[in-house]
Parts: structure tokens; C-alpha cells; sequence
């Protein structure tokens, strides 16, 4: 057997049995030999497919360091295509080598330093790709929650959580009710003021009730609600869900053979889906309230002439046209929301990034969907 070593305290030996490279591994391999140790390990030949059995029989000690070099011999062994094998090893060394192995997570390579427009462009493609990969996860966690609605409805009734779904929607219309109904009653104030202002330069002031009636109904009822519960409740179900992805609660449901979207997800959406419509109505309400307000102090319109005048400016048609959105923007927000919780991940300052995502995202698509819907509208003669 040929052989080669290195001064205690470490000690190598290496030589060969029944084809394979056997190396010895003795004495005391701590960090204060770890310089000679890593010499000695660097003379060992090319792998070439070979098998390297390394022996810790004689080892007397080791510790974290020694542990990573023979740690890091074997995986370059079997990276240049051989295969290692440490053998002898005791109870507590195979602890401290699998915790240097878990250890072993390869860094992430730092990105280069470009240019400024070369650096553009490398941030534009990687937003391109990461708002691509946001789109096909979304897509396919909608694909998941309607697969779990078909699972409650048609397979698993009794798995339905009612309680859930009617504190949600407590949470998500009732009490949303107070800042949704200011906020359309200044909008309709804010509407009426301009369009009188705009409107006495042509001596057209009564046309106001038509601004106001056509802008709330069709756009700003329905827009508004959204944008302010993508806030308010959007965020929520990113709060609430992220919170209990850490504390381990989504795993321990999965554990209990509990399906975190029929738990935690459809609830939420059916609870927003049934109360951003009640919402939007209660909306366009208020908006037409405050319109008519500012009507009757500028213009000295009564009530009872506007509600006149509105009943000729708009049609049930002017109405449903805002109001049939409702339910595909209450999808849209709560499925963001949802999603972006359940991907949380580390600690609470991830709660905060996703729930900052969420309602960026959400009041984002919201927007696409009403151009989209306007289009649609414009092009069948609505």
C-alpha cells in the first residue's frame, strides 16, 4: 500500500483496496491543524470515476472545521464524477457531518456591475420575467380556488365553512361601509362643484345631474369601492393569512388533512364576491347623495328636481354597467390577497413587503379590468 501523511495532530493517510482509494483519516482534525489538513486533502488524485472511501476509525476528534473539509472533499469527489463514501464515522460524527452537509447551501453568484444602459435593460428583462412568473402563479392559484368552490359545491358540501364566510362578510362590507360612504359622498361633492363650473360657461348648469349620475354609476361608484377595499381588505387577507403562515398554522392545517384554500381562501373570496356588489350600490348611492347636495347649494336644484332629472339621464343599463364588475373585481382582490399570504415567507418584515404587493397589485389589475370592461362596453353599443 502506498501511503503519504502529514504531521500530527491531523494525520492522512491514502492508499488503495480492491480498486477504490481508501484515505485514512486519524489523530486530531480541529481548526488549529486546518491548514496542513487542507494541504494534505489537496493531494489527492482526479477522481475518473472513481470510489473514495474515507475512514474515520482512527479519528480522535474533530470539529466544525474538520468536519467541512472532509464535508467539502467528498462532494468535489463525487462532483468530478467519482463517488465518496465516509465510513467509520460515529454516532456524533454523523451528527456534525449531516449539520455541515444541511449547512452547505451554495451562494447565490453576485451580479454583475454594468452599465447604465446596459444596466436598463437588464432590469427591464428582469421585471418583464418576475411579472410574468406573478401572472402564471396567479392564474394558477385562481385555477386551485375554483377547483376548491367545485369541491365544496358539487363533492364536499359539508366541508363549506359558513361561519367563516359570514364573519367575512361582516368584516369586509359591513364595516367597510363608513369609509366607502364618505369617500362617494365627497367624490359625487367634488363631481358636481367641477362639472357646475365647467358647465355655467355655456349656460348648460342642469346637464350637472347628467355628469353626476353617468360618472358614478358607469365608473367612479364601482373604481372607488374597489380601489379602497383592495386597500383596506386586500391587505387584510394578506395580514391575516401571512401571520398564520409563520406561526406554522397553514402547515399544521395541511398536517390535520385540512386544505388551506377551502379554509382559509374561499371564505374570503365568496365573502367579497357577495358584498363588493351590495357595496358598490351603497356607493353609487352616497355619490349621488353628495352630487345632489352640491346641486341644491350652487345651483339651487331641489332634491326633487334632480331625482326628476335623474330619472331621464339614466337607464337600469347606465346602472348594471357598474355594477356587473363588482364580482369579477372582488375575485381579482381577494385571490391577490390571498395568494400573496400564503407566500410568505422568513420573517414579519415579509408580512409587510406581501401586503405592500397585494394591494399594489391588486388596485393595478383592478384598473386593467375596468379599461378592459370599458372597451368591451364601447364595443357592443353599451
Amino acid at each position: 500500500m502506498a501511503s503519504s501523511s502529514v504531521s500530527a495532530p491531523g494525520l492522512l493517510s491514502l492508499g488503495e483496496r480492491d480498486g477504490a482509494l481508501r484515505a485514512q483519516v486519524s489523530g486530531r482534525w480541529v481548526v488549529a491543524s486546518a491548514v496542513d489538513l487542507e494541504q494534505a486533502l489537496g493531494t489527492l488524485p482526479n477522481a475518473q470515476g472513481r470510489l473514495l472511501e474515507i475512514d474515520l476509525t482512527g479519528i480522535e476528534a474533530i470539529d466544525t472545521v474538520g468536519a467541512w473539509l472532509l464535508h467539502r472533499t467528498a462532494a468535489r469527489w463525487q462532483a468530478a464524477g467519482g463517488e465518496a463514501r465516509i465510513i467509520g464515522a460515529t454516532q456524533d460524527h454523523e451528527v456534525l457531518l449531516g449539520q455541515v452537509a444541511k449547512a452547505d447551501r451554495p451562494q447565490p453568484e453576485a451580479p454583475r456591475r454594468l452599465s447604465l444602459i446596459p444596466g436598463l435593460i437588464a432590469n427591464f428583462g428582469r421585471s418583464v420575467s418576475q411579472g410574468s412568473a406573478d401572472f402564471v402563479g396567479l392564474v394558477s392559484f385562481l385555477g386551485e380556488t375554483i377547483a376548491a368552490l367545485f369541491r365544496l359545491a358539487f363533492l364536499h358540501p359539508g366541508r363549506f365553512r359558513l361561519t367563516s364566510t359570514v364573519a367575512q362578510m361582516q368584516a369586509v362590507g359591513v364595516e367597510a361601509m363608513p369609509i366607502v360612504g364618505l369617500i362617494s359622498f365627497l367624490i359625487g361633492v367634488v363631481i358636481a362643484y367641477q362639472g357646475v363650473d365647467q358647465l355655467r360657461m355655456f349656460g348648460a348648469e342642469i346637464f350637472v345631474v347628467n355628469l353626476v349620475a353617468i360618472s358614478i354609476l358607469r365608473e367612479l361608484g364601482i373604481l372607488l369601492t374597489s380601489i379602497v377595499i383592495a386597500g383596506r381588505s386586500g391587505s387584510s387577507f394578506t395580514a391575516q393569512i401571512g401571520s398564520m403562515k409563520l406561526n406554522e398554522e397553514v402547515d399544521a392545517m395541511r398536517t390535520l388533512g385540512l386544505d388551506p384554500i377551502e379554509v382559509l381562501v374561499v371564505p374570503r373570496v365568496l365573502a367579497l364576491v357577495v358584498m363588493l356588489p351590495c357595496l358598490t350600490f351603497f356607493s353609487d348611492m352616497m355619490g349621488l347623495l353628495g352630487g345632489m347636495v352640491m346641486s341644491w347649494v350652487t345651483l339651487d336644484i331641489s332634491p326633487e328636481v334632480f331625482v326628476s332629472r335623474l330619472s331621464a339621464a339614466v337607464t337600469w343599463k347606465t346602472f348594471f354597467v357598474g355594477v356587473i364588475k363588482a364580482p369579477f373585481f372582488a375575485v381579482t382582490i381577494a385571490v391577490v390577497g390571498c395568494m400573496e399570504g400564503l407566500l410568505v415567507e422568513g420573517s414579519s418584515e415579509a408580512v409587510g413587503r406581501r401586503t405592500t404587493e397585494s394591494v399594489v397589485k391588486a388596485i393595478f389589475l383592478v384598473i386593467v379590468l375596468d379599461a378592459v370592461f370599458s372597451i368591451f362596453f364601447a364595443t357592443i353599443g353599451i
